[in-house]
């Protein structure tokens, strides 16, 4: 299809994906493009930000905005304000559970937005619709596994007897229950659309789908501190399996449009280089710091509670942070490790856009899963991976200018990758190269050296606890950790029971550990690294057959992180 001159919906415009395919589609000369966001402040800044790149453009470019799951009245609501308030939580569950009526299908704001009825765009109907939006990521996470646990312990109570003077109302744990149904959210979802887009007659839709996991498999080794692999990221996967297998039905009804599907299978980065204040979910992260004054004591056989734990600085925690978009910010190492080769290394968003626009002009891409499911996983590119050296540089200069730590924010989710990080610089810090880590005389040595750069290094020790990772002291009783205000891990909410298997737990998954045989393990590791390289050294011949080399006194933690999770953990991605 010719794009000039064309009307195009960018559903999740305003985001890092939607903007590169909104200015493909200037570049090609839509006629106009309606720009979505979540929030109207975002749409139009992402609208200005346009008109400023391409100021000789004559492509009309207009903001939309709202939640497309909901219909038009509560677009604008956030997901807990409508779980709060009884009559939007009835028609939530009503627009998503009953069968469809004309009712509720003129009330979808994605609806509005294909028919051109909606108030900001009436009488504007697109000819293309690309849909950035993370649907998998919306639908999935509305906190399934916790609803379930929930509503069980209360039911449990309730046979047992044990809840009789407790409130066992089960009312609204049935609703979230209800509300947290990815699956009939999002078989209404392609409904409305579906129904929309043959009522409209739009040419083509383009979703931009994901594998939920990067491009990695059951082995992923990121989780948020559950089993692995994560059943509530595998969720996640399902459902955006299940958007693909709806799509392909749809592209083979009649009257659809053009139905294509492209799905990256690596991280799509990156949006930008700062550095300054840690926000996550539009809030600076808060300084903590915890030292032997204040540290915890675990008894054994006690509930856990952070009550009075560690110290608030009083100001955010501020470092160099790579801002990826709709994914947060990461750390320096952060980026590193899950870009780095083996993990799930990464996409751009141009090259996405790109594959796009040939699939909206006709011509194959390679990459439209709808077209052939088998093969069209997008993989990670060479510009990916210059640029990724090219960031990392960059980001580099800015911690080795300010001064500034850049580890692990935690943003990312998986504790264990923070915790590795956090331990890696320790030891870097500690030992400063990897052949000096090799030669310590046993784990013992190896554990001390770390201890002793906790206590000297404030700036790390203090951004490890602020982003929610403890250290636990080598005599396995002493925690270093402060009550943030919030809890973002398993192990901040009170209540478990300090026993030796939770704290082999914790200390595997979430903590940085100061322990003898944490130490023996790092040596270890270490040693490992270090005697591939002689391998390879001595053998004389430089080759491709190893992925990554740990050449000269460089001791990069984001690499060494994800050697551990390719070697340790098993959690390599397949070329």
């Amino acid at each position: 299809m010719d794009i000039k001159g064309r009307t195009a919906l960018v559903l999740g415009g305003a985001g890092l994906v939607g903007r590169a395919i909104c200015r493909d589609l200037i570049l090609a000369g839509a006629g106009r493009i309606l720009v979505g966001g979540l929030s109207e402040a975002e749409s139009r800044t992402a609208v200005g930000d346009l008109a400023r790149l391409h100021p000789a453009s004559s492509t009309q470019l207009l903001p939309v905005w709202g939640n497309v799951f909901v219909r038009d009245s509560l677009s604008g609501l956030r997901p807990d304000q409508i779980r709060a308030d009884d009559a939007a939580r009835g028609l939530l569950l009503a627009d998503a559970l009953d069968e469809l009526s004309p009712a509720a299908y003129r009330a979808s704001l994605l609806v509005q937005l294909i028919l051109g009825t909606s108030r900001m765009a009436e009488g504007v109907k697109p000819d293309v619709i690309v849909d950035a939006v993370n649907t998998a990521t919306a639908l999935a996470y509305g906190g399934i596994y916790p609803t379930i646990r929930r509503v069980l312990a209360k039911r449990a109570a309730a046979v047992t007897g044990a809840g009789a003077d407790a409130d066992l109302d089960l009312g609204e744990d049935i609703d979230d229950l209800l509300a947290a149904q990815a699956i009939p959210m999002l078989v209404r979802h392609v409904q409305l659309a579906s129904q929309a887009m043959i009522q409209a007659g739009t040419k083509v839709y383009v979703k931009i789908g994901t594998t939920g996991t990067g491009g990695m498999g059951l082995n992923i080794p990121y989780t948020h501190g559950e089993e692995k692999p994560s059943r509530t990221l595998l969720s996640k996967s399902a459902l955006a399996g299940a958007h693909s297998m709806l799509l392909l039905l749809l592209a083979r009804t009649p009257g659809a449009p053009a139905v294509k599907e492209i799905k990256p299978g690596a991280a799509i980065t990156w949006k930008g280089i700062h550095q300054g204040p840690i926000h996550h979910r539009g809030r600076p992260m808060g300084r903590f710091d915890a030292e032997a004054a204040n540290a915890l004591r675990l008894e054994s056989g006690a509930a856990f509670s952070l009550t009075g734990a560690g110290r608030d600085l009083g100001q955010p925690l501020e470092s160099v942070y790579i801002d990826t978009g709709e994914n947060g910010l990461f750390s320096v190492a952060e980026y590193a490790a899950i870009t780095a080769l083996g993990q799930m290394e990464a996409v751009t968003p141009e090259e996405i856009a790109a594959a796009v626009l040939r699939e909206i002009r006709g011509q194959t891409s390679g990459m439209d899963i709808v077209a052939a499911l088998d093969s069209t996983i997008m993989r990670p590119s060479y510009r990916a991976g210059v640029l990724r050296a090219h960031a990392i540089a960059e980001a580099r200069a800015l911690v080795a200018a300010s001064g500034l730590p850049s580890i692990a924010f935690e943003i990312l989710g998986p504790p264990r990758l923070s915790k590795l990080l956090y331990e890696g610089e320790f030891l870097r810090l500690a030992f400063g190269s990897l052949e000096a880590v090799g030669a310590a005389p046993d784990g013992a040595a190896v554990a001390e050296a770390m201890d002793a750069a906790v206590r000297r290094h404030d700036a790390v020790r203090q951004a490890a606890i602020s982003v929610g990772i403890p250290i636990l002291l080598g005599d396995g009783v002493t925690l270093l950790a402060a009550e943030r205000g919030m809890a973002q891990h398993d192990w901040e909410r009170p209540g478990w029971l300090i026993d030796e298997a939770a704290l082999e737990t914790r200390s595997q998954a979430e903590w940085i550990d100061l322990r003898v045989a944490n130490g023996e393990q790092w040596l270890g590791r270490i040693r490992a690294i270090l005697a591939e390289r002689q391998t390879e050294t001595a053998s004389g011949v430089s080759s491709s057959r190893l992925d990554r080399r740990f050449s000269g006194d460089a001791f990069d933690i984001g690499e060494v992180a994800a050697w551990i999770f390719i070697h340790e953990d098993q959690g390599g991605r397949i070329a």
